[in-house]
């Protein structure tokens, strides 16, 4: 029969096997993932159906653009909450954020203004992905001075770290820990960017994976991951932290 004409084999293992998301934008109304309340169930039954049984929502905490507060997120879970409960579904949701690397960051880490997730109070952050931050180990040092465990939001996506992979493993010998958004082994984000995720993957560099979920279209590509050879041996031998949260 024609290779065409075959269907395409069933994945082994899905995300149940981890459990956990831990990088997600499901909140209604306050980044710019789910849009509203009727947004974030179709996300959350397209979790389900993934196999993932928690989330950890963490909307985007940006000075210029998504000035979230502790206060705002929380409200946001609380109407996720509800919604989840009216409509029946079995999905355990918590709340943390993603910061940018920014001014009040650092301010934020001083005043300890945070949200963490997990028993090792994790502290997920990002960076530019334009331009390269000279202020990375002196963040990192700071967040770990102040009780925290940094993790550094999909480093896969920065093009200024492609030149090799000696620069994921500086960061993470400080101690910060490294999370792949999964769609990038699928070419979402560009074939530099799958690259990357790949070297990533391969020198055992990843600590934490995670769907960075926006909108079904990142679900769709959620889907289409585990048929991957390296997704399913990251779901089959699972040592990722994603099993402690």
């Amino acid at each position: 029969m024609l290779n065409w004409l075959k269907k395409k084999k069933e994945p082994v293992f899905n995300f149940s096997s981890i459990r956990t998301d831990m990088h997600s934008h499901i909140l209604p109304g306050i980044d710019d993932g789910a849009k509203n309340l009727s947004d974030s169930l179709i996300l959350a039954n397209r979790f389900q159906e993934l196999g993932y049984k928690k989330l950890i929502a963490t909307p985007h905490i940006m000075a210029d653009y998504f000035r979230n507060t502790p206060q705002s997120i929380n409200k946001a879970l609380d109407i996720l909450r509800e919604g989840l409960l009216e409509n029946n579904i079995d999905l355990e949701v918590s709340a943390a954020a993603e910061y940018y690397l920014d001014e009040t960051f650092e301010n934020k880490i001083e005043k300890k203004d945070v949200l963490t997730f997990g028993d090792k109070k994790y502290l997920l952050f990002e960076l530019s992905f334009i331009n390269q931050p000279h202020n990375v180990f002196d963040v990192i040092a700071k967040m770990q001075d102040a009780g925290y465990q940094p993790v550094l939001a999909h480093p896969e996506r920065y093009p200024y770290y492609y030149s090799g992979i000696e620069n994921y493993q500086q960061i993470r010998d400080t101690g910060c820990l490294l999370q792949l958004n999964i769609i990038s082994l699928t070419g979402y984000y560009g074939k530099s960017c799958k690259q990357a995720a790949e070297e990533l993957v391969d020198n055992y560099c990843i600590d934490l994976i995670g769907s960075d979920m926006h909108h079904p279209r990142h679900a769709d590509a959620l889907k289409e991951s585990l048929h991957l050879d390296r997704v399913q041996k990251i779901l089959s031998e699972p040592q990722m932290h994603n099993l402690l949260l």
